[in-house]
């Protein structure tokens, strides 16, 4: 489901006047109307009347064409779950008719976005999924800290906050787990048996071996993951360093938030998806490396 949040751009409403209390008036029986009888100088006088009418009818809406033009209608830019930081300033980029490199340069530029502390000034992780509204003199910077409000104030509900608190994590480490979640799980019922496989692992002091950390650090996006490249030195390289990446890898929507701070009970430890929708979740090692023979045996036989 996608988040529509309430638009920045709204002029604030002017607070009405207090109306002082009426004295209750006494209820009275109805009274049967008396029907009116119009004279001939009545009946000219409501024929005139009636032909103002419909010209002014006709001519107000011209008049208020002219002197007062109807108010712009905005256009919106979706944001998905799980986009980069990277395609979301291409999307506004696009969506403002500005050229390329622009929205990246705003939000890069220290002290533009009202990021927290943890954030070190990367945005990635806090332009938050959503349908944002658009108008012709809407700004990078408005847009981009529209986004940013919005994730501050998803992630600083008591929810999240707690939630990450009872798994010893702090919120920035919520949303880097839950980029990864949301990177990793094929489908939405998945995200929670994922985001126990990172709780167990972290648990247990293990390595993440998380592919889509390391194609983060390697700029792509896809499922292959080479020995070689488990040989990068990337601070996202999860094969060869322990714990979370330093910073979210996308930026993820409710779903895989609270799959990390609602995890599914499991001792899980490994999963692959060796076809569209069959995630194999697994303890045990064995039954891992089962698992990824026939990943690779589909991924030859053109079924991934």
């Amino acid at each position: 489901m996608t988040y529509r949040p309430s638009s920045p751009y709204a002029p604030p409403r002017r607070p009405r006047r207090p109306s002082l209390p009426r004295t209750p008036r006494r209820a009275s029986l109805p009274r049967t109307p008396r029907r009116a009888r119009l004279t001939r100088r009545g009946r000219l006088a409501l024929l005139l009347g009636a032909v103002l009418t419909v010209a002014v009818g006709v001519t107000a809406p011209l008049l208020l064409t002219r002197d007062e033009p109807a108010a712009e209608q905005p256009r919106t830019l979706l944001v998905p779950e799980g986009r980069r930081a990277g395609e979301v300033y291409t999307a506004v980029d696009r969506a403002l008719h500005l050229p390329d490199g622009t929205a990246r340069r705003t939000a890069t530029t220290p002290g533009v976005l009202p990021l927290p502390a943890a954030a070190g000034g990367n945005p990635e992780g806090y332009l938050f999924p959503a349908t944002y509204p658009v108008l012709s003199a809407t700004t990078p910077e408005a847009l981009l800290r529209f986004m940013v409000d919005t994730a501050a104030k998803r992630y600083g509900t008591a929810r999240i906050t707690e939630g990450a608190r009872a798994h010893g994590l702090s919120v920035y480490e919520t949303v880097v787990a839950a980029s990864i979640v949301q990177a990793e799980a094929d489908n939405p019922e998945d995200m929670a048996k994922v985001a126990r496989v990172v709780h167990n692992r972290l648990a247990r002091g293990m390595a993440l071996q998380m592919d889509s950390t390391l194609h983060y650090a390697l700029g792509r996006s896809t499922v292959d993951t080479s020995f070689e490249d488990t040989k990068s030195e990337s601070p996202y390289n999860t094969y060869a360093r322990k714990g979370l990446p330093p910073t979210p890898i996308g930026n993820p929507g409710d779903e895989a938030l609270d799959a990390v701070i609602r995890p599914a009970d499991g001792d899980w430890l490994y999963f692959v998806t060796v076809a569209p929708g069959d995630t194999r979740f697994t303890a045990d090692y064995a039954a891992h490396r089962a698992n990824v023979a026939e990943f690779n045996a589909n991924r030859s036989a053109g079924k991934h």
